[in-house]
């Protein structure tokens, strides 16, 4: 297991304001939510250790559960916004919700409990299609929140390698910066975008560059167009001679992510080869990514499963 973090893409687009050990503390439940194998819901106490913190973060020993303890409280006051479509009038419903509804803490233990809100638990745990996914440890030496807001963002769009428009004002709020906060172009750019941006290249599994958008003279949005590191790429050797041609849905579809999730599928299905997901891909006109993030979600709560016929 190489600690996924798998969200909804409701929760991906969401505007929130949460600081970097905030996040960081999210992103270690969503993951330990995943590796109970039993499921969650709105009753289950998830416990992270500051071991934990320290290894996947590489933080200060000396800090990290005064941190944890801290940003579990702040936590516990902050909330969300995201956008659905009414089922009854097919409106755009906005919609504000908490993160977690309990949090716990256990002294000389090193470790803190929380909870995520009824709203939230769907989010990370009963997803579909419409997700994203992520190793964790691409944000690793990433210290910039909003660099781990923009990641998340970026990735979205794995498949096609950029970004639609983000329309200014809503982009903000998706970063997590408040009403007031580097108001000025200049600044949002200097302390915002420029500093995710370099971070985002130097530590992660993508290289990214943006591009802004203007009505007159004024910068309405942003969009960002990224390619996958080389040296993070995973390129099969094929002893065979090559096919004539490669489905559009397979080039450069065995990325670090696509690897993680084959390999536990593998666990559960010894006899589950690349070639099998290649041609029910095919089959099924998905993506690599999309199609194994659903056999993983489809199979989270079994300890085996047997393939089907591709056609």
């Amino acid at each position: 297991m190489h600690n996924l973090v798998v969200k909804d893409n409701a929760l991906i687009d969401a505007s929130y304001t949460l600081g970097l050990v905030e996040q960081r503390l999210v992103l270690l439940a969503i993951v330990g939510a995943r590796e109970t194998g039993l499921g969650i819901d709105s009753t289950t106490m998830l416990r992270i250790h500051a071991s934990s913190y320290i290894n996947q973060f590489n933080a200060d020993k000396s800090t990290a559960y005064r941190v944890l303890n801290e940003a579990a409280k702040n936590l516990f006051n902050r909330y969300f916004t995201y956008s659905e479509t009414d089922a009854k009038t097919g409106k755009l419903r906005i919609v504000q919700t908490r993160w977690v509804s309990k949090i716990a803490y256990i002294e000389d233990a090193g470790t803190v409990e929380i909870c995520f809100s009824p709203d939230v638990v769907p989010f990370v745990t009963r997803l579909e299609k419409n997700f994203t996914s992520y190793e964790l440890q691409q944000l690793a030496e990433v210290t910039s929140l909003y660099a781990v807001r923009l990641y998340e963002l970026l990735i979205r769009w794995r498949t096609v390698e950029k970004t639609p428009i983000f329309e200014l004002e809503k982009f903000r709020g998706q970063l997590g910066l408040g009403v007031n906060e580097y108001k000025a172009m200049g600044d949002f750019k200097k302390r915002v975008l420029d500093l995710a941006i370099k971070q985002i290249n130097e530590h992660t599994d993508i290289t990214v560059k943006y591009e802004q958008h203007k009505q007159g003279r004024t910068i309405t949005g942003f969009s960002f167009a990224f390619k996958q590191k080389k040296k993070s790429l995973k390129v099969l050797e094929e002893k065979s001679k090559p096919a004539k041609k490669t489905a559009e849905p397979l080039k450069n579809a065995w990325n670090t992510p696509e690897n993680s999730l084959f390999k536990t599928l593998c666990a559960k299905c010894p006899t589950l080869t690349r070639e099998y997901v290649e041609n029910l891909a095919k089959t099924q006109n998905k993506s690599i990514h999309d199609l194994l993030n659903i056999m993983f979600m489809e199979y989270a709560k079994v300890d085996s499963f047997e393939l089907q016929p591709t056609s």
